[in-house]
């Protein structure tokens, strides 16, 4: 049986912080699981030393064929046209960012390539495991063709979210369209109503697959919460009565906040006059008002950064992520919670909580976020046995 003896001066086990005054901790770790920890162990022997241990981050939204990086809208437009070659060795670029930023864990969101599946498959047992949709459900001729396939109105959505289950991690529903900055609106109706939702949600739990709807706007928030999904991703014109109906089914939100700070923070990108600069710092200061509720209110909050899209990157992008939440307003254990442990709960992952029992699976920290949250954006190691 292998054995690793790890000092550390503190830790957060996923849900909890537990800092120096109690320190150091000896964590050992036998055949790739926690054994023990033990508190005030300065004598301990030990094989290797470390500031801050925390679990491996979880980044819940990301597009792993696309690079954030790229600001070139001509470029990125001709590049959906890429080779899936081409497209495999941009994944695989977005799988070592987000190592080097931490992550463990990513839940790729959709697209219609198939390179998700692909590096899913080439992750299996490697420092970063990815969960994949394959490809969502969308309605024909509507926003979402690059990561999903046509559900026709009035047709049996059974035998599709079926088959989608037999290879996908997750069923991705692309339910409404995105928003027009420029307008300061979702425009367009829901792409499926109660009803229909209800049944892809319902045949995607007798399958065993849980459910994450792309959706912003009222009308469409209004219908996700109806109809029982297991996870809103963007949820931009949040309400607090939506808030409630969350909290109570237990519906996860993964608020994406970086795209739409990235338009506000850089508009000459896109080329957004003032007065649509200002409708972004309007969208950026109600999202952050209920972010903050949604943790006071007891909603999962989860920490997605829709890495991939324009100056999104991948990796660093989840740090950003935490930095919202906390600029929201949300503590810091409940921030790193919803980048760490909450998503392998909700998601039914096997745990990577610093607690007896647990694989290891560990992010090193020559600094605690505790003391100084710039100590996420510093190089750190990966400890998986």
């Amino acid at each position: 049986m292998t054995t690793l003896r790890l000092l550390a001066d503190s830790y957060f086990d996923g849900s909890l912080h537990h800092p120096a005054t109690d320190g150091p901790y000896l964590i050992t770790i036998a055949s790739g699981r926690i054994a023990a920890i033990e508190a005030r162990a300065a004598a301990a022997p030990f094989d290797r030393r470390a500031t801050f241990v925390m679990p491996g981050l979880v980044e819940a939204h990301a597009h792993l064929f696309l690079d954030g990086g790229d600001l070139d809208f001509d470029r990125r437009n001709a590049y959906l046209n890429a080779s899936k070659d081409e497209m495999l060795k941009v994944a695989r670029e977005n799988i070592a960012r987000n190592a080097a930023a931490g992550v463990t864990l990513v839940r790729d969101a959709g697209d219609r390539y198939g390179v998700n599946d692909a590096i899913r498959d080439e992750q299996r047992g490697s420092s970063v495991a990815v969960r994949s949709p394959g490809l969502g459900i969308k309605r024909p001729k509507r926003y979402g063709g690059f990561m999903a396939r046509d559900i026709e109105a009035g047709g049996d959505v059974a035998p599709v979210v079926a088959d989608m289950a037999a290879t996908a991690d997750d069923i991705k529903i692309i339910l409404t369209g995105i928003i027009d900055f420029a307008a300061g609106e979702v425009k367009g109706a829901p792409q499926f109503d109660e009803g229909e939702l209800r049944a892809i949600v319902q045949t995607a739990h007798v399958h065993g697959k849980k459910t994450f709807a792309h959706c912003s706007g009222l009308d469409g928030l209004k219908v996700a919460v109806a109809a029982g999904v297991d996870s809103i991703e963007h949820g931009f014109f949040m309400t607090p009565q939506i808030l409630d109906v969350m909290a109570e089914k237990g519906i996860a939100w993964v608020p994406t906040v970086s795209p739409v700070h990235f338009q506000w923070a850089r508009p000459e990108i896109a080329g957004w006059d003032v007065s649509t600069i200002g409708n972004l710092r309007r969208i950026l200061d109600g999202h952050a008002e209920h972010i903050a509720l949604a943790h006071r209110k007891g909603v999962e909050l989860v920490a997605g950064s829709d890495a991939g899209s324009p100056g999104v990157v991948h990796g660093a992008a989840l740090i950003d992520e935490i930095f919202h939440f906390l600029d929201a307003g949300v503590p810091m254990a409940a921030a790193l919670e919803s980048a760490t442990s909450r998503p392998r709960r909700l998601w039914d992952a096997e745990s990577a909580d610093l607690k007896p029992g647990s694989k290891a699976d560990m992010l090193l920290l020559s600094a605690s976020p505790f003391e100084d949250r710039n100590a996420l954006r510093a190089p750190g190691s990966l400890l998986r046995n």
